[in-house]
């Protein structure tokens, strides 16, 4: 007979949490140039911010993680001898 393989519930938890937090997610289509992995930030900002920071990608035709990423980028430079 054809055995099934095991189920894992919505909520089970890896054997090896370091592989598991480091793990790429599957659904992540832009992986972090340096490292392959990203990490989520979360930062509180006024309804008005978010509307400007809104509109701003969406006239650049990019969307707000993308153009976060790269302000953070250029203002938090790899090799600090590299910022002017």
């Amino acid at each position: 007979m054809n055995a099934k393989p095991p189920k894992h519930g919505f909520a089970s938890r890896p054997a090896d949490p370091e592989s598991w937090v480091k793990a790429a997610e599957a659904s992540s289509t832009r992986a972090s140039e340096s490292t392959g992995f990203t990490a989520r930030l979360t930062i509180d900002v006024t309804p008005t911010l978010r509307g400007r920071i809104k509109i701003a990608a969406f006239q650049c035709g990019v969307t707000v993680a993308d153009m976060l990423r790269d302000l953070l980028a250029r203002e938090f430079p790899e090799d600090p001898g590299d910022a002017p």
